[in-house]
């Protein structure tokens, strides 16, 4: 196998819910918000390239039944933490426009980044539907042979019921499909 596959299966595979996987993209994304603000004085390429890999990173994480979460929570991830780099001044209207221009001025990185974790969601619900059928597969393949054998050993039986060989009182009852008599009450 090539290297790279090998170091990608060595990796956590820790399965997280839609909400946990939404949380640890934005606390991560967050987190490098502000330390790229702290050490590089708000990079924007910096902090694209760094939102690829963290939601790479969700959509591989996030549980199978939540795969759908993962392309709705990395925008908001992306969105989440831009505040720091953004740069606005002037109170909260400031911020606030400074959060929707840095938004619309980066909007490749945020495409880029839903584009990743919306392929690798697509292609793991693929491979999960293709696994799902191949169960059911196999499950009917083996279902006639399983039939077949109690449909044998079903058709014995009725067999040494017609023959009055089947237990109870002379093959009478449920089990060789006969009726049970009825008892008289006792006056």
């Amino acid at each position: 196998m090539p290297p790279v596959v090998l170091a990608l299966r060595r990796l956590p595979q820790p399965r997280l819910t839609g909400l946990g996987a939404g949380l640890f993209a934005s606390a991560v994304m967050l987190t490098l918000g502000f330390l790229d603000r702290l050490l590089l004085d708000g990079s924007p390429v910096v902090y694209g390239l760094l939102f690829l890999p963290v939601s790479a990173l969700t959509a591989l994480w996030v549980r199978a039944a939540d795969l759908v979460t993962a392309p709705i929570g990395v925008p908001i991830a992306f969105a989440v933490g831009v505040v720091p780099i953004a740069g606005g001044t002037g109170g909260f209207g400031g911020q606030a426009m400074a959060v929707v221009t840095a938004l619309a001025v980066h909007a490749g990185w945020l495409y880029g980044g839903t584009l990743v974790a919306g392929l690798i969601a697509s292609v793991r619900k693929v491979r999960e539907m293709g696994r799902r059928q191949h169960l059911v597969r196999t499950a009917a393949a083996a279902a006639p042979a399983a039939g077949a054998s109690a449909g044998a050993a079903g058709a014995s039986a009725g067999a040494s019921a017609v023959a009055g060989e089947a237990p109870g009182a002379g093959g009478r009852g449920p089990a060789s499909g006969g009726r049970t008599p009825r008892r008289r009450p006792v006056a």
